[in-house]
């Protein structure tokens, strides 16, 4: 299994990013993909998932109306959109998938906020 998340960077509050993650390995459509984060100082928060399909997504009350969670199952690639980010987004955002009850999380990507 391999994640590989991209598209994170610095950002002023208020403005956006994209994340992907590329995964390789496993038969991408047939699983539950997750975004989580980590900041600094704290333990890793789970912020979205998106069901195999694509049609259900779940996200942390926290982001919900600001981040939508999507996959490209053709293209083997979840992503994260993030809207209106605020300092408390500051975090590195790692992918995540479950395969035969092991979770597999990619390097991460830094997503820092701030004027």
């Amino acid at each position: 299994v391999q994640l590989v998340e991209s598209g994170g960077g610095l950002v002023q509050p208020g403005g956006s990013l994209r994340l992907s993650c590329a995964a390789s390995g496993f038969i991408f459509s047939n699983y539950y993909m997750s975004w989580v984060r980590q900041a600094p100082g704290k333990g890793l928060e789970w912020v979205s998932d998106v069901n195999s399909g694509g049609g259900s997504t779940y996200y942390l009350d926290s982001v919900k109306g600001r981040f939508t969670i999507s996959r490209d199952n053709a293209k083997n690639t979840v992503y994260l959109q993030m809207n209106s980010l605020k300092p408390d987004d500051t975090a590195v955002y790692y992918c995540n998938a479950v395969i035969n009850g092991l979770a597999s999380e990619g390097q991460g990507t830094q997503v820092t906020v701030s004027s």
